[in-house]
């Protein structure tokens, strides 16, 4: 089926009931990495049915490479890109991103997006595509990481969507690459709630010095949409 993006009433992205869906987290990444205004190439890791890539064609006129292991997401993500007639800007590649990194030569990217799998360990009663949204079978952290080091041009970057409980381990693994945290924002459901997710930036042999950006709500006490996070998505285009 064919849905709309929030905030983005002319762009649609086919999704499947029997997979996972995608959730606003995807939607906010796009809206939070920094593009650079220079030519360049962006990659979006486990692009999923190709949300990010999508959004980010608002924001920038570089190529935008997604890359999806699991063949049935991968066509979802592909006639997404065909529906909204951006072919000629995104590329999806079908296949594991450690295998594609292999073969890529060093510093390739500007700029690297990523919404991986939150948690570490697998629930019985999840189906294979549940498995790799979620959890990391076969992809970790630490691994993205690696991945960045390699294919980031130096001072290039590479923004992630997380949970908040691992920021920790998410600024390790960055420091253990050579990527230095540069902004991190953290996102409430609710001004009641505590943060469950956080979007942090990081730039491949960076300066120190990290910036803590505002917090952002979602919700009204209603479930509406709050009005910062449509100036958000407004103020990125």
């Amino acid at each position: 089926m064919l849905n709309y993006l929030l905030g983005y009433p002319n762009l649609k992205v086919y999704q499947d009931d029997s997979m996972f869906k995608f959730s606003i987290d995807s939607v906010l990444l796009p809206n939070f990495v920094t593009l650079s205004k220079k030519k360049g190439r962006i990659l979006d890791i486990g692009c999923g049915n190709g949300v990010i890539p999508i959004v980010l064609t608002t924001r920038t006129s570089n190529p935008i490479d997604g890359v999806e292991i699991q063949k049935d997401v991968y066509e979802l993500a592909k006639r997404s890109v065909e529906y909204n007639k951006l072919e000629d800007q995104i590329t999806i590649y079908n296949e594991d991103i450690k295998e594609f990194s292999k073969n890529c030569e060093t510093d390739m990217y500007d700029t690297i997006t990523c919404n991986p799998p939150y948690f570490k360990d697998m629930k019985q009663n999840d189906d294979l595509h549940k498995a790799y949204a979620r959890h990391e079978e076969s992809l970790n952290v630490e691994e993205v990481m690696v991945i960045a080091k390699k294919l980031l041009k130096n001072n290039g970057n590479i923004a992630i969507v997380h949970r908040t409980e691992r920021l920790i381990d998410i600024i390790s693994a960055m420091k253990d690459n050579n990527i230095e945290p540069k902004k991190i924002q953290f996102v409430y459901s609710k001004k009641d709630k505590p943060s469950n997710i956080l979007l942090i930036e990081g730039t491949k042999n960076g300066k120190p010095g990290v910036k803590i950006m505002e917090p952002l709500y979602l919700h009204n006490s209603d479930h509406t949409y709050t009005e910062q996070l449509n100036e958000f998505l407004n103020n990125s285009l």
